[in-house]
């Protein structure tokens, strides 16, 4: 699909000119600085705190649990996880005490003055999945087991029984780390009498609901901001509201005075969540000619030691872990098991690359065991019109995910680079070359009833001038949100996108739109402003003799007119779920996303026998979204995508030490690709208009880390013969692989 001229993004200036403010640009007169001291063992009790008497703490502002005013607990799924340890903890890393001061320098001297005594646990630290299945291990919570779901369609006991060809794996993915460009930060105040907060943050909303349960205030009486946002990924949704309940607590005992707390990228890298580990069990049966007969998996993620959005990651797994194929009989178990790490946490793709991973990796050793094509094999089984998913949702056309493939084999010209590795690999090079492919789906905004739960609002105010303001707390961070949703609006306004800006998120002034995750932007959110768009035109015409044709000047003498006569300049509309949308939480049946995106990537590999390095060649990335708003901002959300993909295939290795804490928490240990580890990356887009967002589009911000791992796997194994089953795959681990092949 060649791409249309789009316009310049809405944040790209000051971006480019140095002038967007990030929250360690912002500096308040008198702001004290602040800094967290932390348990240093896998879990235990807190006995005591000893403070040394050379040190000046009248100078300091201490903070401990005794001096949080409302609930002990951050705010989400459940309330397990405290703000302040008071005695018990679960995990090395967890906050006991935050100090402030007005010379940064000085907290240092300050932490290294307080001793915490600790006692550890009589059993000990629970580090893997395995582990926390075992009945005799330390339970960290009820059978370390917090939530157990089942997903099942026809019987996958009744198709064991029937002859057909069998294959079975067990596939791994490990910890990533999301290296945003900006480490977490927030500022706290008190202004007029209100707590004011202000970060680096993906979800204000989330934040104000944390403050007002931590302390006791009204909401009124509790204002959050979004400063510019230096990257997210998942990894701002949660843990912001730990940072600015922490320095809201320092700020109020304070006297209200501004206190910042920012962390430095070792500590950020070491407390903060990453994406949960998993362990997946896949059988896959299919008859002689590779229709799939069963689909069985066992899926588990590592959730660490509190609950945080563990559940929401484990359900989005299981729905997408059958992948996009046609198959009378599945069953997928999920569990979420606790262990002594800090929390796993929300992670583009939101356990979808996990599960994706498994099953597709096991897909092509199902087409090896039939002496099949890979390519063909998937072709065989992809969803069309009138099949029924996994889930019981029906696929509705007008997709067609064989032209989708059909695009990405003949794009990264597929069956011609398959000879051509052949021929390479026969030739007793230094190194094997081979290609790998992957197809998948993943749904667009929350899962099943979530959309209706949230009741999400967003708006538009429109000056006398005629500039029309996007009021909703959806965040920009580095995606291109304020890009996308102002041209959604200038669209169904029909004026110039110009006459177009985003208001700054903030609770005092924006709707609560709902979090920015989920690919739910553009899909949800747009579709809720194309209303507000559309609402605001017959406010227009109704009060200020808008015509039913008229030019931007024409808009603009309206705007005059609406304001002059005193009338409201500011129209909302709400989310509406649709009527036949039905999802059962209990039983996973039913239609869990309104819209997919699908796609078919194609990765092409060489590995140097020697040191088992892996180099991506190439790589094709098609999809069909439904509708390309701005091809700029989709094509670099692919792009994204795929290159942190490729890290999580081959690169990011996250080494927990014997705290259970990520132990090469620099940016000089922990390896992501750089430019030179980046391939060509071929775009490709197809467009049916069949999404349920603005003028058909379907959300499209997790799908492409969904594809690359797979596909990078499976071109090594290509390659190599192996049957490596785990990311990332580092030289030993693919080394490794090849003794075990002989090779």
């Amino acid at each position: 699909m060649p791409f249309k001229e789009a316009p310049l993004r809405k944040d790209g200036t000051e971006k480019v000119r140095g002038t967007a403010r990030y929250i360690a640009d912002v500096r308040y007169p008198g702001m004290l600085y602040g800094a967290t001291l932390r348990t240093r063992l896998p879990g235990g009790t807190v006995v005591s705190i000893d403070f040394d008497e050379n040190i000046a703490w009248d100078e300091y502002v201490v903070v401990t649990a005794k001096d949080i005013p409302g609930v002990n607990a951050v705010k989400m799924i459940e309330q397990d996880q405290p703000v302040l340890v008071e005695a018990q903890y679960r995990h090395a890393g967890e906050p006991v005490m935050l100090v402030a001061h007005r010379d940064p320098q000085a907290l240092g001297t300050a932490l290294a003055a307080i001793r915490i005594e600790e006692r550890a646990c009589d059993e000990g630290p629970v580090f893997t999945i395995e582990e926390a299945l075992r009945p005799m291990t330390r339970q960290i919570v009820a059978g370390n087991v917090y939530r157990d779901y089942c997903m099942e369609k026809g019987s996958v006991a009744r198709a064991l029984g029937e002859p057909c060809h069998v294959f079975e794996g067990e596939y791994q993915t490990g910890a990533q780390e999301h290296l945003y460009i900006e480490p977490q930060g927030m500022i706290a105040r008190v202004e007029e009498g209100v707590l004011t907060v202000e970060g680096s943050l993906q979800c204000p909303y989330y934040v104000h609901a944390a403050l007002v349960s931590m302390t006791g205030l009204s909401a009124d009486q509790v204002r959050v901001l979004q400063c510019a946002t230096g990257g997210a990924f998942g990894g701002k949704e949660e843990y912001p509201s730990h940072i600015a309940c922490h320095a809201a607590l320092l700020s109020l005992k304070a006297g209200g005075r501004p206190v910042a707390l920012i962390y430095q990228r070792a500590e950020d890298m070491a407390v903060t969540p990453k994406r949960h580990p998993s362990r997946t069990r896949v059988r896959l049966g299919a008859d002689g000619n590779g229709r799939l007969r069963f689909i069985d998996i066992d899926f588990v993620i590592d959730g660490g030691a509190y609950l945080t959005l563990s559940p929401v990651v484990l359900s989005r797994g299981m729905i997408h872990a059958a992948g996009p194929y046609r198959c009378d009989h599945v069953r997928v178990r999920g569990r979420a098991v606790a262990t002594s790490h800090p929390p796993f946490g929300a992670f583009r793709g939101f356990g979808a690359p996990q599960s994706i991973f498994a099953l597709e990796t096991a897909m092509d050793g199902l087409a090896r065991t039939l002496g099949m094509p890979p390519e063909v094999l998937r072709a065989r089984n992809v969803l069309v019109p009138g099949d029924l998913s996994p889930a019981g949702q029906g696929i509705e056309g007008p997709l067609d995910m064989h032209r989708v493939m059909e695009e990405a084999l003949e794009a990264s010209q597929y069956h011609a680079k398959v000879a051509r590795c052949r021929q390479w690999n026969a030739q007793g090079q230094a190194s094997r070359r081979g290609m790998g492919i992957a197809t998948f789906y993943h749904g667009a905004g929350f899962t099943g009833n979530g959309e209706l739960a949230l009741r999400s609002r967003a708006g538009l105010r429109v000056s006398a001038g005629g500039l029309v303001e996007i009021l909703t707390s959806t965040t920009e961070m580095g995606q291109g949100m304020q890009t996308t949703l102002s041209e959604i609006v200038a669209e169904a306004l029909q004026i110039p996108y110009e006459g177009v800006c985003v208001a700054r998120p903030d609770t005092r002034d924006v709707p609560n739109s709902g979090p920015t995750v989920a690919s739910r932007t553009c899909m949800v959110v747009g579709r809720i402003l194309a209303q507000a768009a559309y609402k605001l035109i017959a406010r227009l015409r109704a009060g200020a003799a808008l015509p039913s044709a008229y030019d931007y000047d024409e808009f603009c003498a309206a705007c005059a007119r609406l304001h002059a006569s005193g009338d409201v300049a500011t129209v909302m509309a709400d989310y509406q779920h649709p009527v036949d949308s039905q999802w059962d939480e209990s039983t996973f049946q039913g239609s869990p996303y309104r819209s997919f995106a699908w796609a078919c990537y194609v990765a092409e590999v060489e590995v140097d026998t020697t040191t088992g390095e892996a180099r991506v060649l190439d790589f094709t990335a098609v999809q069909e979204v439904g509708r390309v708003v701005h091809p700029t901002v989709a094509a670099g959300q692919i792009e994204g995508g795929v290159v942190q993909g490729i890290g999580y295939a081959l690169f990011e290795e996250v080494h927990f030490g014997t705290d259970g804490q990520m132990a090469n928490n620099r940016v000089t240990n922990y390896i992501i690709p750089t430019s030179a580890d980046v391939p060509p990356i071929r775009v490709l887009f197809q467009e049916s208009r069949a999404g349920a967002g603005p003028g058909g589009a379907a959300g499209i911000g997790e799908l492409p880390m969904d594809g690359p791992a797979p596909a990078i796997i499976n071109a090594i194994n290509a390659a190599l013969g192996t049957e490596i089953r785990h990311v990332p795959a580092m030289p030993e681990h693919i080394l490794a692989a090849m003794d075990r092949g002989h090779l």
